[in-house]
């Protein structure tokens, strides 16, 4: 299946939008009208399938955002096509900057980055999103464009970029981001919902599964150290790394627990591509760039090792109430 020319001009410019992430998923969906069997199951009709949005979704992406920036920020259009000699994050880099220039440290930093956050296992919600979508014998577009709008949810793929907005509110009330004891102050106010944006959370800290610390930070940490040092960060990075240290002890002393939670992947990524002048609006993006293939893997599994529908039981907790008449309220 091959895209035709015009794809690109009537789905994508023509129908710009601020969130990326709808642009992508519109776009996967409308990939559907130019497979001659779409709602074909069988594996290795799948695994095309998978494989042709697997490949597509940077171009989504990125034209995705030079779209919205042309039209709803009033820069320029540059559009490069993208290169079949070059790597995914060779080709998302030259297709978003202007000059189409890039360093050998930033595609391997991007590289690295797409690698660590391509899954997570069944539990998260988009693989768990897949999997309920694939259980009822939906087509691949459709599963593919529910993960992307479960993803999209800032409680599951926007962490990254409230970390670098914690760090810049950080930035902008904290008089001496060196003195620790100043630091450790504010972000005790973070937590108790007196700064930043008052939910009491301190982003980027903490796992559901990764308790001790989470390997997926500690191998993105080691780019990160690379690009602060090319880009001339090294102030920047001394911050993250100070929250990182206090922060824990701030959360246990909250929580009254011995228990200290660790850096997770996202506290890392935002900064990292901040560094390499990616826009906010394609932090999640990139994250499903990257989370496609983990939810292509899910589909395929589901498909081949089970044959019933995923239906959830729910048990309501709510307390019970006497019904009133519509009359009487």
């Amino acid at each position: 299946m091959e895209l035709p020319n015009n794809f690109v001009k009537n789905v994508i410019l023509r129908q710009n939008c601020k969130d990326i992430m709808n642009t992508m998923a519109r776009s996967v969906l409308e990939m559907a009208a130019y497979d001659e069997d779409p709602t074909d199951v069988s594996t290795p009709h799948v695994l095309k399938q998978c494989m042709k949005i697997i490949a597509t979704l940077p171009l989504f992406a990125v034209y995705g955002y030079h779209a919205y920036n042309h039209y709803d920020c009033n820069k320029s259009l540059i559009i490069h096509r993208p290169d079949h000699n070059l790597s995914m994050a060779e080709n998302i880099l030259m297709m978003l900057r202007p000059d189409g220039k890039f360093t050998a440290t930033e595609a391997e930093a991007l590289d690295n980055a797409l690698i660590i956050h391509m899954e997570h296992g069944g539990g998260n919600n988009s693989a768990f999103t897949t999997r309920v979508i694939t259980s009822a014998g939906s087509d691949t577009y459709s599963v593919i464009a529910g993960a992307l709008l479960s993803l999209k949810g800032p409680k599951h793929g926007g962490a990254n970029i409230k970390v670098v907005q914690m760090m810049d509110d950080i930035k902008a009330n904290v008089i001496d981001p060196t003195d620790d004891g100043e630091l450790s102050n504010y972000l005790s106010k973070i937590l108790n919902k007196e700064a930043f944006d008052r939910q009491g959370l301190i982003y980027g800290m903490g796992h559901a599964v990764y308790s001790i610390s989470d390997p997926r930070a500690q191998q993105l940490k080691q780019f990160v150290y690379k690009m602060a040092r090319e880009k001339g960060c090294d102030a920047e990075l001394d911050l993250y790394e100070r929250v990182a240290r206090i922060a824990p002890d701030v959360i246990a002393t909250k929580r009254k627990s011995p228990i200290k939670v660790c850096v997770n992947v996202d506290y890392y990524s935002g900064f990292l591509y901040r560094m390499l002048g990616i826009p906010e609006e394609l932090y999640t993006p990139l994250f499903a760039i990257a989370r496609a293939s983990g939810w292509s893997a899910h589909r395929i599994e589901e498909l081949v090792s089970s044959g019933k529908i995923i239906r959830p039981a729910y048990v309501s907790i709510a307390k019970e109430r006497e019904y009133v008449p519509l009359e009487k309220r």
